[in-house]
């Protein structure tokens, strides 16, 4: 059974940095390519980036590049975001998503992300 846990989130004040977790299960993470999306409050969910399952291609939406860093972990199953120099513009609900080769989606619960002073 495919699952994906996501953790580390919480409350930060501007500037400030978050590392998020994504754990996952049933599946090897280089058979499947893996995203990080986020939800604001009233808005649609968008891509923050997302890491191909060769693991040789990582893209990042314009917003956060040079702030944050995904990496995965095949050993351990786990995929990170290292968020740096946050803004309030970034809260939201961060979402860890994997699709397998049949472009199926599965998603994570996700962890709430806030920024504020």
């Amino acid at each position: 059974q495919v699952q994906l846990a996501e953790s580390g989130g919480g409350l930060v004040r501007p500037g400030g940095s978050l590392r998020l977790s994504c754990a996952a299960s049933g599946f090897r993470l280089d058979s499947y390519d893996i995203g990080w999306f986020r939800q604001a409050p009233g808005k649609e969910r968008e891509g923050v980036s997302c890491i191909s399952r060769s693991g040789s291609t990582t893209h990042y939406v314009d917003d956060v590049k040079g702030r944050f860093t995904m990496s995965r972990d095949i050993a351990k199953s786990t995929v990170s975001l290292q968020m740096n120099s946050l803004k309030p513009d970034d809260t939201a609900v961060y979402y860890c998503m994997g699709r397998n080769s049949d472009y199926v989606p599965y998603w994570g619960q996700g962890t709430q992300v806030t920024v504020s002073s």
